[in-house]
């Protein structure tokens, strides 16, 4: 049988907890952590709304499809939709 007196600070942890990750699943600028030097934000599925070729493997990224936007700090210009694999492994690549 579950307990019914919850302190305070665990309500208030688990609180903090789901706003954090409902956060994370709402914004779409959500920062991931990235190499020294880039920059890595998520493209949530609902917001990907055009069509991208990723660099990792070439192939359509096509709208509704999640994935990763990664740039070095500094070249805006330079920005690369990514599918998360892709990603992951070109990000394990690099020096």
């Amino acid at each position: 049988m579950p307990r019914k007196n919850v302190p305070d600070r665990v309500r208030r942890r688990r609180k903090a907890e789901s706003e954090a990750a409902e956060e994370r699943t709402l914004d779409p600028n959500v920062t991931l952590g990235g190499p020294p030097g880039w920059t890595v934000r998520t493209v949530q599925p609902a917001r990907a709304t055009k069509e991208y070729r990723c660099p990792g493997c070439n192939q359509e990224i096509r709208p509704g499809t999640g994935h990763v936007v990664a740039w070095k700090e500094g070249d805006d210009g330079g920005r690369r939709h990514w599918h998360r694999g892709c990603w992951d492994s070109h990000r394990k690549r690099l020096p």
